[in-house]
């Protein structure tokens, strides 16, 4: 399932997907644009994958947009520009419409759209030495794949506005601080311990986790009643599942759970 721009593997229900051009430090071209896109709309209907770890080759995540690329584009009007951005857009729709968790592991750099992916990530992982900026006004661009929506959602309105606006990096300290990390790992045990978890969450009920986090996204625009209508509704689906039938089971058996999560070393 490999393409030109992206190594895919396969370990049971986990798929780790590795942004391969380590040449140009994981770069974002058109081509890897698409070929995200593509590969996530796969991952979500597949159903023997149960979580998606997203990583980078060669010591980092993704530096931003291929700017050199963008340089051979050759002279476009606004709105053929417009329209380019439709590939951007489709790869941040595929990537939130996953609904099952989606880990990244981010190492050295972070840039531009490798922190805007990042962002669409439901757990984020970083290495000691990452370095995260929103780089898009250095070079006169806005933020891009789906910035705008998720960086407030994440860190708050005043703190997004001031990393957009002051374009300014920041490290694995502050990425702690402000939420936009879980974990602080050495770089050798970043993989170790999002492979860890991505493991763990082969053993979660499926309905269960992807209804929560169908819920959780809609959480922040949606209103105290209609999150406790699709509280009922969940609960509804989530207890009929054979998942829940089993877990019961092993409860009153007093055997263990199909789902732990992984102490950290």
């Amino acid at each position: 399932m490999s393409t030109a721009t992206l190594q895919v593997e396969r370990d049971g229900g986990v798929a780790r997907v590795t942004l391969n051009r380590p040449e140009v430090k994981n770069a974002l071209s058109p081509a890897m644009a698409d070929e995200l896109a593509a590969t996530f709309r796969a991952l979500a209907k597949d159903e023997a994958v149960r979580v998606v770890l997203l990583a980078g080759a060669g010591g980092n995540f993704c530096s931003g947009g291929d700017v050199k690329g963008m340089q051979q584009g050759g002279a476009r009007s606004p709105e053929q520009r417009r329209a380019g951005m439709q590939r951007y857009r489709e790869l941040a729709t595929a990537l939130l419409a996953i609904d099952k968790p989606v880990i990244a592991a981010l190492d050295g750099v972070a840039y531009g759209a490798g922190f805007s992916i990042a962002l669409a990530a439901d757990l984020v992982l970083v290495s000691d030495r990452v370095r995260l900026a929103m780089v898009f006004h250095r070079i006169g661009l806005v933020p891009d794949v789906g910035a705008w929506y998720l960086l407030p959602r994440v860190v708050g309105l005043q703190r997004a506005k001031e990393l957009i606006f002051s374009a300014r990096e920041i490290g694995a300290a502050e990425a702690l601080q402000f939420g936009v990390a879980l974990e602080v790992h050495a770089p050798d045990a970043l993989l170790t311990r999002a492979n860890a978890i991505a493991a763990s969450f082969c053993g979660a009920p499926p309905t269960a986790m992807s209804l929560s986090k169908r819920a959780l996204q809609v959480s922040l625009q949606s209103e105290l009643e209609a999150m406790l209508d699709l509280e009922a509704a969940g609960q509804a689906i989530a207890a009929t599942s054979d998942y829940t039938a089993e877990a019961l089971r092993r409860f009153a058996a007093k055997e263990a759970p199909q789902f732990r999560w992984p102490a950290k070393d």
